[in-house]
């Protein structure tokens, strides 16, 4: 039985008080709830469960009834009850107290351990000691998926809550980290398990209505998970500045645009000699930027161009004269059309026009 399990001690002096309680009529004095609201706490701290105390409580209770409060007829034992009463009220506040205690100290430590991980501010030995409470082993490779939706998440909110709960139905949760930083949601899992972060992407787009997600690459040891959370924010930068409006984006596919700009003034300087010209365009150099855009995007074909841009054919042809006028190269030109279009890709990196380079 439950009972068998629990010393007398966590009741401390009850059995006494309720002796006396029966004699006198007496209610409990402030000391000795007091002193019955610590006892919970140390039971909390000692690991029992409360449903087990309670019912140690009213087990006690029934094995030591007051033999006086039996003599006393209803008065007395209106007035054991009466403390019984009080007695597992206290008993249950001081335990539920210690609990919400551990629980926001548990929170404080999880938090603070993902802040040091994604940022890789802690010593990184330390860091891998530190993890296995949290279910991961640093010292193998990982690998992060960051999801943004329409607004930004806490820990607390639906959407994390009903993705965490989906994973966990279908993956262990041993090895899953899922969170929330900066309003978007976050999954650290073993790099062994792509898996997991593609059924993250699944849920993650369902329950914010399509957000869009970003995967860095594995990477091992305690500095590889930030060095995947890095990759996947900067496939979202990426993905902002070049419009791509992939569901899910893989840093590893995208690592060519990183390396165009690894040399950024050259790049600036391509920029500046081949589109630059586009600025004396009516209405600026954006409306034929993206033009280009459209054009390469969709494989140099004018009809398909047209239809993404909701222009006839006809319109479209204009446009790309025009550039040509201003810039000398001409689109459909083979020769040109390489440099154009590393010089639009440039562009949208570097966010120019909007941006001066």
């Amino acid at each position: 039985m439950a009972e068998s399990r629990i010393p007398d001690e966590v009741l401390g002096n009850y059995v006494r008080v309720l002796e006396e309680v029966a004699g006198t009529g007496r209610r409990l004095t402030h000391k000795e709830l007091e002193e019955h609201r610590d006892l919970g706490r140390e039971a909390a701290e000692s690991g029992l469960r409360l449903r087990e105390l309670i019912t140690f409580h009213l087990a006690q209770t029934r094995a030591h009834w007051p033999r006086t409060a039996a003599r006393g007829g209803a008065g007395a034992t209106d007035a054991v009850l009466h403390a019984v009463e009080q007695a597992v009220d206290v008993f249950a506040e001081g335990f539920e107290r210690a609990q919400r205690l551990t629980v926001r100290r548990e929170e404080a430590a999880r938090r603070e351990f993902i802040d040091d991980l994604l940022y890789g501010r802690s010593d990184l030995g330390r860091l891998a000691e530190r993890s296995t409470r949290f279910g991961l082993h640093l010292s193998r490779a990982h690998a992060v998926a960051v999801a943004v939706g329409p607004e930004a998440y806490t820990e607390t909110d639906l959407v994390p809550r009903s993705v965490e709960a989906a994973m966990l139905a279908r993956f262990s949760g041993r090895e899953i980290l899922l969170t929330t930083k900066d309003g978007r949601l976050v999954c650290v899992a073993p790099g062994s398990r792509p898996e997991v972060l593609l059924h993250f992407a699944q849920q993650s787009r369902s329950a914010t209505g399509g957000g869009q997600v970003a995967i860095g690459r594995s990477h091992h040891g305690p500095g590889g998970v930030v060095q995947s959370y890095d990759e996947a924010l900067e496939a979202h930068e990426l993905a902002r500045r070049m419009a791509l409006d992939d569901p899910v984006l893989h840093a590893a596919d995208l690592l060519v645009y990183p390396v165009l700009t690894r040399d950024r003034q050259a790049m600036a300087d391509l920029v500046r000699s081949r589109l630059g010209p586009l600025q004396k365009a009516r209405g600026g150099a954006e409306p034929l930027l993206r033009t280009l855009s459209a054009y390469f995007d969709s494989g140099c074909v004018a009809a398909e161009t047209a239809r993404r841009l909701s222009l006839s054919v006809r319109a479209l042809t204009y446009r790309l004269e025009r550039i040509h006028e201003l810039t000398g190269s001409d689109p459909s030109d083979p020769v040109h059309r390489y440099t154009l279009q590393t010089a639009v890709i440039g562009a949208r990196l570097l966010d120019w026009p909007t941006k001066e380079i």
